[in-house]
């Protein structure tokens, strides 16, 4: 049995340790806002954070997250960069597809937690490891800056 604590909640999984941490969150917890994209870690749509750090949770084994905090899309309004960047999200209609969108807000939460006033040139490296298949890019930088701008 494993326990995680996931968006400040303890769970426990009867699952293998190698188990990748995006099932575990999916299938067993149902938390489902973490999206599957490549399963090698080269899109972005599966990100969490642990302990405040991005992770790609498709190829991140559930036992390296024993002891972490884990936060999920579900989870980012816990705190005032989360909601301001799910505001943003909303105000600037962001999202087409959105499948790729809880990976790039878990991506833009910790930037906007790191930098407050990020550039474009900030922005895109930050963000360089979220793919966007509808090609939202300007829409998401002109979201960040928006939450950057209320969390002033």
């Amino acid at each position: 049995m494993i326990k995680l604590n996931v968006n400040g909640t303890t769970h426990q999984a009867d699952v293998n340790p190698d188990t990748p941490l995006l099932w575990v969150l999916r299938d067993t917890l149902h938390l489902t806002g973490t999206k599957y994209g490549c399963g090698i870690a080269q899109c972005g749509a599966c990100t969490v954070h642990l302990d405040g750090t991005p992770v790609r949770s498709c190829i991140t084994p559930v036992s390296s997250a024993v002891g972490h905090k884990i936060t999920t899309v579900e989870g980012i309004d816990a705190d005032r960069v989360g909601k301001a960047v799910q505001e943003a999200w909303r105000r600037l209609d962001v999202v087409q597809c959105g499948y790729c969108q809880s990976g790039q807000m878990m991506s833009a939460v910790v930037l906007l937690t790191e930098n407050r006033k990020p550039s474009d040139a900030d922005i895109d490296d930050a963000m360089a490891g979220n793919l966007c298949r509808c090609a939202t890019y300007q829409r998401i930088r002109a979201a960040i800056h928006e939450a950057a701008r209320s969390l002033a």
